[in-house]
C-alpha cells in the first residue's frame, strides 16, 4: 500500500456541488441499517460505512475504510425500502443528491441499490464525512452495470 492509504479523507459540504464531491467519494460504499442513527433532538441524521476507496483504485489499489457522515439541520427523515426490523441488512450506496427551491432548504435524498432510499427534509445543506481510520483491502473494485 501506498502512503496515502495513511490520509483520512475529511470533507464538508454546504452545497447542492459540494454534496456532489461527497457523494462521488462515497459511491459504493456499503453499510447495514443498525449503522444508522436519527437524532431528532439534534436535528443530526448520521451514519457509518465501510467506503470504497476510489482514490486508489487507478493505481490497482482496491481498499475500504471506515467512514463516518453525518447531516445537521435535519427536520425530517423517511425512507423507501429500508425495514429497520433488519438491523442486519446490507445497503450499497449509490448517490446523494440535493433537490431544493429558491431557498437554502430542500431534501438530500440517499439513493441505494435496490430502490431503496433515505430522504432528509433539511434546513440547508451542512454535511461531514470523516474517515476514521482503518483501512483495509478489498477483494475487488466495485462494477456497474451499463444503462440502457
Amino acid at each position: 500500500m501506498s502512503d496515502d492509504a495513511a490520509d483520512p479523507l475529511k470533507l464538508i459540504a454546504l452545497d447542492a456541488d459540494d454534496l456532489a464531491v461527497m457523494s462521488a467519494h462515497l459511491q459504493d460504499a456499503v453499510l447495514k441499517v443498525a449503522d444508522i442513527v436519527w437524532l431528532p433532538a439534534e436535528k443530526r441524521f448520521a451514519l457509518a460505512a465501510r467506503r470504497f476507496d476510489w482514490e486508489g483504485a487507478p493505481r490497482g489499489q482496491y481498499r475500504r475504510r471506515l467512514t463516518a457522515l453525518h447531516f445537521d439541520r435535519v427536520l425530517a427523515v423517511r425512507s423507501t425500502g429500508i425495514d429497520k426490523q433488519i438491523p442486519d441488512r446490507v445497503l450499497s450506496l449509490l448517490a446523494i443528491a440535493f433537490t431544493g427551491s429558491d431557498g437554502p432548504e430542500g431534501d438530500v435524498t440517499l439513493h441505494f441499490s435496490d430502490g431503496a432510499a433515505i430522504r432528509l427534509a433539511v434546513e440547508c445543506v451542512e454535511a461531514q464525512m470523516k474517515d476514521l481510520g482503518p483501512v483495509w483491502e478489498a477483494l475487488a473494485k466495485p462494477e456497474h452495470p451499463d444503462g440502457p
